[in-house]
């Protein structure tokens, strides 16, 4: 509600009172915010960046998750043991350690080295789902259709992963709303927004032009941009896409 209400404000009555209504209502936020802010490709470097780690994240993890479930190895256990464990490590424990990695790899400046970096962290809680998911599919289906000729890829590729939409479904939201606000430690930690904002996230921008630019009331309007865009697609994922779900 202050995001909402700040964001009708100029600067300086901002600054005078933050906690009152508007003496003006306007909108030369939003305008200035869509027009000279270069809002829009913050919101396509946003799209890019869901869109890629959010695919790895599914096709990887799930592939992961089912081979792991399947194949009965001390091996196995233990490399669910270890994803399960690195759910528990902070992020603020591996942001120098992840900064060297992709300096190392040379993907420290790039969108598709964010979207690795991205599907790396989010790959354990994914397969750890899918993992718990493909125990409930019976091995009757795969042992049929091995008989009939089918390889271990087009099994997974004809009969599990249709059978892992609901987890998909799931992994899809939820990766994709904390791509739009979590993403800023990975942001600030490896690229800053850069180079010449090529790597710059939504969230980031509100951080940029909010606290180092000190145009809040810039700001507060694109917090509520934000949460608008989150709003509409989560409702358009709950009403459209969950009836194509098989369960």
């Amino acid at each position: 509600l202050m995001a909402l209400m700040n964001s009708f404000k100029s600067n300086r009555e901002l600054l005078t009172n933050v906690m009152s209504w508007p003496t003006e209502w306007n909108l030369d936020n939003y305008i200035r915010t869509y027009e000279k802010m270069h809002y829009g490709r913050s919101f396509v470097n946003t799209a890019i960046l869901a869109g890629l780690s959010v695919s790895l994240i599914i096709l990887f993890s799930a592939l992961a998750g089912w081979k792991l479930c399947r194949t009965k190895t001390g091996l196995s256990r233990f490399l669910l043991k270890l994803f399960i464990f690195s759910m528990l490590i902070p992020f603020s424990s591996i942001m120098i350690p992840l900064y060297k990695v992709t300096l190392a790899l040379g993907i420290k400046n790039s969108l598709l080295g964010l979207s690795f970096v991205y599907a790396g962290l989010g790959v354990s809680m994914a397969i750890f789902l899918y993992h718990g998911f493909v125990k409930s599919i019976p091995t009757e289906m795969e042992e049929a259709a091995a008989i009939d000729g089918a390889s271990p890829w087009r099994r997974f590729r004809t009969i599990i992963f249709p059978l892992l939409s609901p987890t998909s479904f799931f992994l899809l939201v939820v990766n994709t709303i904390y791509t739009l606000f979590e993403t800023f430690g990975i942001v600030h930690a490896v690229t800053q927004g850069g180079p010449s904002k090529a790597t710059e996230t939504l969230i980031y921008k509100v951080f940029n032009d909010g606290f180092i630019g000190l145009d809040f009331g810039g700001s507060s309007a694109q917090s509520v941009v934000l949460m608008l865009i989150v709003m509409v697609l989560t409702f358009l994922q709950f009403r459209y896409v969950e009836r194509k779900v098989t369960y």
